[in-house]
């Protein structure tokens, strides 16, 4: 590299270091973390355990963010200290072209995860899987879907964890669900909700046709049991059944799996991961109390379209990416044009680059 070009490189990124600084809000964000710093400390912290969480959630956010830009802050100080050593030295030169290359693509990252500032955006997520009409091969495309989220998560440092999952007859998945659990889970993956499309040679038709196929992906945050969300014991109904699928030996001798079923508004939640009906009970119970919750966000966004002038867009059943197989490969978000031609490697879970094309668009929108 030349000099003048390590100078323009500088000069553009102490930009975007100052402004991550003013995106996080960092000044005053610290003194804050400072406070809370000293509150966790302290002797009589955990007298009050509900408390205690909401402190330590809201530490672990101011923590995470701070952390963030402090690396980008540090990083970008040693690239100026390694620079006059660059221009003698042939090894710090390699160094120089490395440490460059590296804060680039993090300080990327680092402006998509400075967009996530939800009030939800750090909680887990619950993703649900519904195949479309088709049969078959909905179902097999719905499976797909589960498996590349698997992979994302095991990926990108997030547990995904399955809550339900209910086998097709031939292939595939009826429905299923799963909780992904990780910092920021819900804010990367509350783009993922809409329909999802699949265009390939179907290897179940003989002749081999070619098939367009729909997946709808539902995403909710996770909420705790802080009363944010109030369920009465009159306005649900709780069946037990027996579990099927994913579990285990022994997992279909016992009326252990649990459907919860909210009278008000319909929505039926089923739970089969765990051998105790209880503790399934609880779960369909936290994914109940998202989903209301879910509710309640698109009343607000409405009413607050509704004051914009803001055209609605349907959000399910509208086909947000396809994923095309044949004639071509390529996989398309429809909402920000965002594109991939290796459909494999999509499918393998590197999904990420959707996600952050996501999260800066509606930055523009808003």
């Amino acid at each position: 590299m030349e000099r003048y070009e390590v100078n323009k490189f500088i000069e553009e990124y102490d930009k975007r270091v100052n402004d991550l600084y003013e995106a996080l809000d960092i000044k005053n964000k610290k003194p804050l973390f400072n406070d809370l710093s000293k509150e966790i400390k302290s002797d009589t912290f955990w007298n009050d355990q509900e408390k205690a969480q909401k402190t330590l959630k809201e530490f672990n956010i101011l923590k995470s963010d701070i952390e963030l830009y402090d690396k980008a802050f540090n990083d970008l100080s040693d690239i100026k200290d390694l620079t006059d050593m660059a221009f003698t030295d042939s090894e710090a030169m390699d160094m120089l072209t490395d440490s460059i290359k590296e804060f680039t693509k993090y300080i990327d990252e680092s402006e998509v995860k400075a967009l996530l500032s939800g009030k939800y955006d750090y909680n887990n997520c619950i993703l649900e899987f519904h195949p479309g009409a088709g049969g078959t091969e909905s179902m097999d495309w719905a499976l797909m879907l589960f498996r590349m989220y698997q992979r994302f998560c095991s990926s990108n440092g997030y547990k995904a964890e399955i809550l339900a999952y209910e086998q097709g007859e031939d292939a595939g998945i009826k429905s299923a669900t799963l909780s992904i659990k990780g910092e920021y889970a819900y804010g990367y993956l509350k783009g993922e909700a809409g329909v999802h499309r699949l265009v390939r040679i179907s290897p179940f038709d003989s002749n081999k046709r070619r098939h367009t196929s729909f997946c709808s992906i539902d995403v909710v945050p996770e909420v705790s049991d802080d009363n944010e969300i109030e369920i009465k014991d009159e306005d649900i109904r709780v069946d037990t059944y027996l579990s099927s699928g994913h579990g285990g030996q022994g997992v279909n001798t016992t009326y252990s799996a649990v459907r919860v079923t909210h009278i008000p508004t319909g929505i039926v939640v089923t739970c089969q991961n765990e051998r105790s009906q209880l503790k399934n009970k609880d779960t369909c119970m936290k994914v109940l109390r998202s989903k209301l919750l879910q509710i309640e966000l698109k009343k607000k966004q409405e009413e607050l379209d509704k004051l914009k002038g803001t055209q609605m867009a349907i959000n399910f059943g509208s086909q947000i990416r396809s994923y095309v197989f044949t004639p071509y490969t390529l996989v398309k978000d429809h909402r920000t044009n965002y594109e991939v031609g290796n459909v494999l490697d999509v499918m393998d879970g590197n999904i990420l680059g959707f996600m952050q094309a996501y999260l800066k668009l509606n930055a523009k929108k808003n």
